[in-house]
């Protein structure tokens, strides 16, 4: 008797690849000169390069099949009625006061800049004007840093982007009072792009603060994101980036900071916001003497899923890069760091330090942390480290029984942990920000 063939079905779906955008060349912003020639190269690798999948090692632990392609941009006036961006965005986070200002919404920028920095030779504007004013200038650093080819988000964000920050610091100039950029990106359906270019030229000096914000929604919105520094011989920059993106947001960023000899940069990262984000920052010591310190902050909840992918790149000798990246986790999120220390050939002397540190706060959230050395010189001191832990019970145990409640416990036991940024953060107002959103996710 022949035996019954007995089929087998699973009931689990394969889950869709994502199908692409829906964009055309003409959604290429209509720009004559620098920027148009600009776009419509970028247009062109956009074109060529592949969607990134789980098979790329850069993206093995990110999945984007969950991504809409079907978004529209925020040009019309049908989108003039998009939630208003909140007041307290433009608070200073630095200082006082700022020196200028500018806030990137949709349909529109606001730039406010004092006369005191008009008259130092300073160039503070939306990109779109300064390529139309300072074309000479802007086509020398348009692209210089982050190239279009380095992924499809970044050519995308270079080809259609309609926003963006130029800044230029001459030769000299020191800025006492900080810079400040906003983006605001509502709306559901709706792509937005950014493009930040910060030139400070040989012996200058600048704080700059760069936030990017939205309103929760309840459907998808984007985010692409082109960051382009460079810090000159002998010049030093101050640098806080700050990610609070409502819940829905999905979030590609390309940047990189390029130093050159005796140059230093001071990076300082928050993320708290995003449904998705995948975040490229690469630190390029090109000069002799050159310095760059990286310190991240990141606390995620639900479902949010965070993937900072950081590379220090010594290209020179004598250099020194230093990376401290902490991180908490609630829900069932999760965050994804990975580190990478690179020290050419000839690049002796250097010294490199990163590591990451997360704190797991329930039992369905997840970190993982991926340091990696890659080392080509024998003169070199290059350190790493990472750790996920959870609370200390003992920790907790030690409050309550001074009387205060296990919710307020937690709480004092977190902020513990993210001292040791707080600590690298010479400024009380990023402190008091990043405080208030160790305080709203603990609730």
């Amino acid at each position: 008797m022949t035996p019954k063939k007995i089929v087998t079905t699973s009931k689990r779906r394969r889950a869709r690849a994502f199908e692409g955008f829906s964009f055309t060349s003409d959604d290429i912003p209509s720009t004559s000169g620098i920027l148009g020639s600009y776009r419509r190269k970028a247009w062109g690798t956009f074109e060529q390069l592949p969607y990134p999948t789980t098979k790329d090692e850069p993206w093995r632990r990110t999945d984007i099949r969950g991504l809409d392609g079907s978004l529209a941009l925020p040009k019309d006036e049908a989108y003039l009625d998009l939630q208003p961006m909140p007041t307290r965005l433009l608070n200073p986070l630095v200082g006082k006061e700022h020196g200028g200002q500018i806030a990137l919404l949709p349909g529109g920028i606001i730039t406010e800049v004092s006369d005191e920095i008009t008259q130092k030779g300073v160039i503070f504007s939306d990109l779109e004007s300064a390529a139309q004013n300072y074309p000479d200038i802007v086509s020398e650093k348009l692209g210089k840093i982050v190239s279009a080819d380095e992924g499809k988000f970044a050519a995308l964000t270079a080809a259609i982007g309609q926003n963006g920050v130029f800044v230029y610091i001459p030769r000299g100039v020191h800025l006492e009072q900080p810079l400040h950029s906003v983006v605001w990106a509502p709306g559901v359906g709706l792509a937005h792009f950014s493009h930040l270019i910060i030139w400070v030229d040989d012996g200058a000096s600048l704080t700059y603060v760069h936030e990017a914000a939205s309103p929760d929604n309840e459907g998808q919105t984007f985010h692409g994101g082109i960051v382009e520094i460079h810090v000159g011989t002998g010049a030093n920059l101050r640098f806080v980036e700050l990610q609070s993106f409502g819940n829905n947001v999905w979030n590609f960023t390309h940047e990189r900071a390029r130093v050159e000899r005796d140059g230093n940069l001071d990076w300082i990262f928050g993320a708290i916001g995003t449904r998705l984000t995948k975040n490229f920052s690469d630190l390029d010591l090109v000069g002799d003497g050159s310095t760059g310190r990286m310190s991240g902050f990141y606390f995620t909840d639900g479902d949010q899923h965070l993937d900072h992918d950081t590379q220090q790149n010594h290209l020179a000798p004598h250099t020194t890069s230093d990376l401290l990246f902490k991180g908490a986790l609630k829900g069932n999120s999760r965050s994804v760091w990975q580190g990478m220390i690179y020290v050419a050939p000839g690049a002796q002397q250097t010294d490199g330090y990163q590591a990451n540190r997360n704190l797991v706060l329930s039992k369905n959230a997840r970190a993982d942390s991926i340091p990696g050395l890659e080392i080509l010189a024998d003169d070199v001191r290059c350190t790493h480290g990472a750790t996920v832990g959870k609370i200390d019970p003992e920790l907790v145990f030690y409050l309550r029984s001074r009387g205060i409640p296990k919710d307020e416990a937690e709480r004092l036991v977190v902020e513990g942990f993210f001292d040791p940024i707080m600590q690298r953060i010479p400024f009380e107002g990023v402190r008091t920000h990043f405080q208030q959103a160790i305080e709203a996710k603990m609730a």
